[in-house]
């Protein structure tokens, strides 16, 4: 394939940026109101938040089959129904079950609408030029919560937390379902099901497999703890909680910045020595973070840096299947490798806060995080180097 079909990567652009905003960002904004009307605890309603995350992965397993199978167009659609729907339901809940309810159908739909959906679809469509596509839509998205947050906040102040979701669940209704039944319309090709099951099978149970989910998931795991944690433990530090805003939001322009660096990092670093400079990178601004008491502004600065590796990171897992296992199997076999990570990302901001909680201490937190992240680099290191050897001498 030479040029890509038309109006997919702009079309991806815009409903990942909607459904992260709507399903993911908007909750995070949301929180207090919720809890303060309802008089469910903070902690309560983020453990409802948490399990509808875990729900994405999940599903996302079945997900990466379909999509595999007949395309990603179905898929697609039907996640920005049933993410619609979840949003309807939390806004109607009642009472605590139906809240939690409410938040697993919004996961399930996530499955269709997030991230890994949208890389098979732009892994098989835009061929060779992949990875520039891949690093346009993580830019693009990686915005959904600069437009979603003030937006979120202005729309709470007039029409309160339920009315929010209700105006979230029918932009989300009105952009992923019939931009996704338009514009993902192209050609898919056609599987041998038999011979393509056993070749997952082979991939999904070899001890590559594992140990690279597992890498993916420990690194996962650190940097979405961190993530909530930072604040925290910069006010430990002794920065006043707007210097610290801005430190992690400073942090998100980093992630931009990394992102905008991966591709020329293809073109000049090998697949072994890439992944491992970018996990070992995660690893090694937590163990800064954890170890360097000040002054502020080298503390933002190391926050910065630490985004950038956020970000190169999310291209690395974007990648990472088709570097391996090459991009004809890349939904079914992403899907399965997303579910670990998207369980990762819901249970890390518990982890940080537990450490932090049990030590009295985030910077022990972040130290501890950052030798998970180490594990997850050494992993890499180990896993990767050896399978690319294996894979291209057969």
């Amino acid at each position: 394939m030479n040029r890509p079909p038309r109006g997919i990567l702009a079309t991806l652009c815009l409903t990942v940026t909607v459904s992260y905003g709507t399903l993911y960002y908007a909750f995070a904004v949301l929180a207090p109101d919720i809890t303060r009307d309802t008089g469910w605890s903070l902690t309560a309603i983020t453990a409802a938040f948490s399990l509808g995350s875990v729900m994405t992965g999940v599903a996302g397993v079945v997900a990466g089959r379909v999509i595999q199978a007949r395309g990603p167009r179905s898929v697609m659609v039907v996640g920005g129904v049933v993410g619609a729907l979840g949003l309807l339901a939390v806004a109607a809940a009642p009472t605590y079950a139906w809240f939690v309810a409410g938040m697993l159908v919004c996961g399930t739909g996530a499955a269709g609408l997030f991230y890994a959906p949208a890389f098979a679809a732009i892994t098989q469509w835009h061929g060779p030029r992949r990875v520039e596509a891949l690093t346009i839509l993580t830019l693009v998205a990686g915005f959904a919560s600069t437009v979603f947050a003030p937006l979120t906040t202005a729309l709470e102040d007039q029409i309160g937390w339920r009315g929010v979701y209700v105006a979230f669940a029918v932009l989300l209704l009105l952009t992923a379902v019939p931009l996704h039944a338009t514009a993902l319309k192209h050609p898919w090709p056609a599987e041998s099901p038999a011979d393509h099951r056993h070749a997952d099978r082979a991939v999904l149970t070899s001890s590559t497999f594992v140990l690279v989910a597992l890498a993916g998931t420990l690194t996962t795991l650190a940097m979405y703890a961190s993530l909530i944690a930072l604040i925290p433990l910069l006010i430990e530090r002794g920065m006043s909680t707007s210097l610290a805003a801005w430190a992690l939001g400073l942090g998100g322009a980093g992630q931009v910045a990394g992102r905008l660096l991966y591709p020329r990092l293809t073109r000049v670093m090998g697949l072994q020595a890439r992944v491992t400079l970018v996990a070992a990178s995660v690893a090694v601004t937590l163990g800064v973070l954890a170890a360097v008491p000040g002054p502020a502004v080298l503390l933002v600065g190391v926050s910065v840096v630490a985004g950038a590796a956020r970000g190169l990171f999310t291209l690395v897992g974007a990648t990472l299947v088709t570097d391996l296992w090459g991009p004809e199997r890349y939904a079914a076999i992403n899907g399965v490798l997303s579910a670990p990570l998207a369980g990762a990302t819901a249970l890390g901001p518990f982890l940080g806060a537990w450490i932090a909680d049990a030590t009295d201490s985030y910077a022990t937190a972040f130290a501890v995080l950052a030798a998970l992240a180490g594990v997850g680099a050494l992993l890499f290191a180990r896993v990767v180097g050896r399978a690319h050897r294996f894979l291209r001498t057969t």
